[in-house]
């Protein structure tokens, strides 16, 4: 049973809650990826930040990324998956909420980050294609 700590990119980078957005896109162009967990200042996760959502949310509507606070985008449940959860829990949760990324939390600590590809190159060819198709919807 592979399991989402065997997989997960460990120590994932975390925008505070308090940061601009300016410094959540710095932070994305830095480190090559399109989406950050938002962490809270009582070490807990508090959301997901998205280039898109930066675009959409922010610049779409004339506000000010370097004025507005990576908090204001984390809206809603977190959808995590937990550190010991197997592959098909991951495919699972991925598959059920759309999406393409997710914090791995181990009790209530972020420590990685799982992505569609991490999956992918972890699970047999059949079930990556399921995956696939399920996110493409």
């Amino acid at each position: 049973m592979t399991t989402a700590r065997e997989i997960m990119t460990p120590q994932a980078d975390c925008v505070g809650e308090d940061q601009s957005l300016s410094v959540a896109a710095h932070m994305m162009a830095e480190l090559g990826v399109g989406a950050l967990p938002i962490c809270g200042n009582d070490d807990r996760l508090k959301g997901m930040v998205t280039d898109r959502d930066i675009v959409v949310k922010v610049l779409g509507e004339d506000r000010d990324p370097a004025e507005e606070r990576a908090g204001t985008l984390a809206q809603g449940e977190v959808v995590t998956i937990g550190a010991d959860d197997d592959a098909d829990e991951i495919m699972h949760t991925m598959t059920e909420h759309q999406v393409r990324r997710l914090p791995v939390i181990d009790g209530h600590r972020l420590v990685g980050m799982v992505a569609q590809a991490d999956v992918a190159r972890a699970l047999p060819d059949p079930q990556v294609g399921d995956l696939v198709e399920a996110l493409s919807r």
